[in-house]
């Protein structure tokens, strides 16, 4: 098969879907690989060393026309004229907090595989797992950055000094975004509460950090009393495929402290805080009641030669499956399967069709 490796065009993307590496294993299985010129810039990768790997340097058009497109972020409007119903397109999609995309999408019928809906039998989400690691440990990261006085936060040093009391840092969601970002709060010695419906999910959590953290179970007294107090508030929900619950009202963020900083990392999945809307790296906050919001839809774009290596270390298996079998490897492995989003002009995630009140087929009645 030809894959094609276009450039990232959303704002301040610059991740890239395929590594030199990756590449290389593709073209040792018999594959072609088209790499959009540039496309690895953003991530220190040049054009030379896709070509030493044997990949060939093309046009966007031609690393569009290929029999599978692998990006990173779902395409965007001025790319939906590139989609047909004879491309497979493999990568984030996040459909539920996307009409448009959505309607773009069964209109093409394209056969979309979307990298966060990948889920084994243990419910866990292969692909969705390197970025949620990066977006968690960012979160922290770039919530204590906002809490500086210059930034627009309240002048909070997230770990306190002696005889100075530490920032209270409260995450939403004990999954893996919120488990990295509660390892980043703790290690810069934050008081930090952790919130989840899960009881076992608590308990995992307070043996795995010795008690150093607080655990809480999900219900809306114990949010509303925790975003009080919060000087940085994190919000780590997921539902596979589904649009985010939202669990912190406006009414709650009116109670926050002036200066606290709301990270909200389930913004790709419509935001799990009522006051968060999506933003850019290029112009990342934007202040309600007092409180400073950061929404940047594709947090880990900032960083984007760890998130590209860690992106491709985990796609490139399934990639090589696509590429060996065609749609045979999505009736071969039901992970795959799962990811399958729309396939000719079929909508076949049952939580996108929730979101929108579509009808869904399901992908073994179309396979």
């Amino acid at each position: 098969m030809i894959i094609g490796v276009p450039k990232e065009i959303k704002t301040l993307e610059n991740r890239v879907a395929l590594t030199p590496g990756g590449a290389q294993t593709l073209i040792k299985r018999g594959h072609e690989v088209l790499v959009e010129r540039g496309a690895g810039l953003g991530s220190g990768i040049t054009d030379d060393e896709y070509t030493a790997k044997g990949a060939r340097i093309v046009s966007r058009d031609e690393a569009w026309h290929t029999d599978i497109v692998v990006k990173v972020k779902e395409p965007i409007e001025e790319e939906y004229h590139l989609l047909r119903d004879d491309l497979i397109l493999f990568t984030y999609l996040h459909l539920a907090a996307d009409r448009p995309l959505t309607s773009a999408l069964m209109e093409s019928g394209c056969t979309s595989i979307a990298y966060e809906t990948v889920q084994l039998p243990d419910r866990s989400l292969p692909l969705l797992m390197p970025m949620s690691e990066v977006a968690g440990r960012m979160a922290t990261q770039v919530g204590v950055h906002y809490l500086e006085k210059t930034h627009g936060g309240r002048g909070i040093l997230i770990g306190g000094v002696p005889g100075v009391t530490p920032g209270a840092v409260v995450i939403l969601g004990a999954g893996i975004v919120g488990t990295n970002a509660a390892k980043m709060a703790l290690g810069l010695g934050a008081q930090v509460t952790i919130i989840d419906i899960n009881h076992h999910r608590l308990t995992y959590m307070d043996d795995v950090f010795g008690g150093r953290l607080i655990t809480t179970t999900s219900t809306e007294h114990n949010i509303r009393r925790a975003v009080r107090y919060a000087d940085l508030l994190i919000g780590a929900v997921l539902i596979p495929g589904a649009k985010a619950p939202n669990l912190v009202t406006a009414n709650m963020i009116k109670t926050m402290k002036p200066g606290a900083v709301v990270v909200d990392v389930a913004i790709d999945q419509g935001g799990c805080i009522e006051t968060i809307k999506p933003t850019t790296h290029a112009d990342p906050i934007y202040e309600v009641d007092g409180v400073v919001h950061y929404g940047v839809t594709n947090m880990p774009g900032a960083v984007p030669r760890t998130s590209t290596f860690a992106l491709t270390n985990q796609t490139i298996h399934y990639l090589l499956k696509l590429a060996d079998n065609g749609l045979d490897a999505l009736r071969d492995d039901p992970a795959l399967m799962k990811g399958l989003n729309t396939f000719q002009g079929a909508l076949t995630c049952p939580a996108v069709g929730e979101a929108f009140n579509l009808p869904t087929k399901t992908p073994e009645e179309l396979l």
